[in-house]
């Protein structure tokens, strides 16, 4: 998720884009004068006893609720208002319009043509093209200004959705309204939509335990003639995979040769396949090796089969399911003693976490942020936790919303098998 710093950080990428445009284009050259990307109020572009520049001027006109978003999550209080319950996302679609001034006759014209193309042409903006223009690395004897600085924290090309462009339709009346509201004269312009950004905040809220004992199972009928999914199904009951214990792949048409499973994230760009085994019509299982534990960071990806069949002339694809990976807690201290009433403790865990993801321990039903960490990604966290309550906790480490498991549910009844004592 993004912080409250991606409204900012979107009009900043959008002016970025539009300047190297008119770069690349030589639109310098075509109109015989420099030209610019501001970001400025309407009524403030052209200085009122100065001249018109030609320039594009990119101005929010007003921020809505994401349709699609709007219900995702619970409240962030509870009805009295005291305590907190959750971090619900803040879905947001940007209203932007680009409006066009020119120096000249048809400056003006030319400079929104340009603009236009590029936005039709790139309807989406990818996460390099975000992380590029939020952390660009200033020139060693030049400064940037704060806000600048800040908006490379924002964490836009790290936020679960993609930024999407679409052009909007104003009809004369809301134009007309516009820009009498703004107290400008019109200039040629276009409005664009950019959807979907996703603001959260990250603070401690209470996280209930998994339940132990669980006894649904879904059991479809499928008949087809490619290979075909049904089901997901992790080691040791659990409901998530973990690195170096087998997963097995339930469906139908999945014997033959060359067999594959393929793993996509398109957060961290991870397209790969691994080995598939087993001779089962309705089965493979396959393995992600701990030896590849930097290719698979904790999240959420699409898993498919792919093979060709006995008899087949041609390799084929089935459909996608979902699969999580979870951390996996390899160095947990036992026994935690406290300092005064400070735990201080480290833990190792598999796979590493990577640079913009988020880390939390919970110990009960209670959050722990833990010390900040340098460098793209690490594999060990430390943890202060002041007045640490004296208890056995079972323990979960959290990474993007997604726990370790902590309940060993071959064992009967289920039990808790990852406890850290504070005494």
């Amino acid at each position: 998720m993004s912080t409250a710093l991606a409204i900012a950080g979107v009009t900043a990428v959008l002016r970025d884009l539009l300047n190297d445009e008119l770069v690349n284009s030589n639109v310098a050259g075509i109109v015989g004068q420099s030209v610019t990307v501001t970001t400025l109020p309407p009524d403030r572009v052209v200085p009122p006893d100065g001249p018109e520049n030609s320039q594009l001027n990119v101005f929010l006109r007003h921020a809505t609720p994401n349709l699609g978003w709007r219900n995702e999550g619970l409240p962030s209080r509870d009805g009295a208002g005291r305590s907190r319950l959750s971090n619900p996302p803040l879905a947001l679609d940007l209203h932007y319009l680009i409006s066009a001034y020119g120096a000249a006759p048809l400056h003006a014209e030319i400079l929104l043509g340009y603009a236009m193309q590029l936005l039709h042409e790139n309807p989406a903006i990818p996460r390099e093209v975000l992380r590029n223009s939020l952390q660009q690395v200033a020139d060693p004897d030049q400064i940037l200004p704060p806000a600048l600085q800040a908006l490379a924290g924002s964490g836009l090309a790290d936020q679960v959705e993609q930024l999407r462009i679409t052009p909007e339709y104003l009809d004369n009346e809301n134009m007309s309204k516009f820009w009498t509201a703004t107290l400008a004269h019109y200039r040629p312009c276009a409005a664009y939509q950019v959807s979907v950004v996703l603001i959260q905040k990250e603070k401690p809220a209470p996280s209930p335990l998994p339940v132990l004992v669980r006894n649904i199972r879904a059991l479809p009928s499928v008949l087809a003639g490619v290979p075909v999914l049904t089901g997901v199904v992790p080691a040791a009951k659990l409901p998530v995979v973990q690195l170096d214990r087998p997963v097995l792949l339930e469906g139908l048409n999945l014997a033959g040769t060359s067999r594959e499973v393929l793993l996509t994230n398109d957060r961290f760009g991870i397209d790969e396949a691994l080995p598939g085994s087993g001779s089962g019509f309705d089965k493979m299982e396959f393995t992600i090796p701990a030896s590849r534990a930097t290719d698979f960071p904790v999240g959420v990806y699409r898993v498919g089969a792919r093979l060709q069949a006995n008899g087949d002339d041609r390799i084929r694809a089935s459909n996608l399911l979902a699969l999580t990976i979870a951390p996996r807690i390899a160095g947990l201290p036992r026994i935690v003693t406290r300092t005064g009433t400070t735990a201080d403790f480290t833990l190792s865990f598999t796979p590493a976490l990577r640079a913009g993801q988020v880390a939390k321990l919970v110990l009960g039903g209670s959050e722990f942020a833990p010390e900040p960490f340098t460098g793209p990604s690490t594999d060990t966290l430390h943890f202060v936790i002041p007045d640490a309550p004296v208890a056995d906790h079972p323990a979960r480490l959290r990474i993007d919303g997604i726990d370790s498991p902590v309940i060993d549910a071959e064992a009967t009844p289920p039990v808790f098998n990852q406890k850290i004592q504070i005494q």
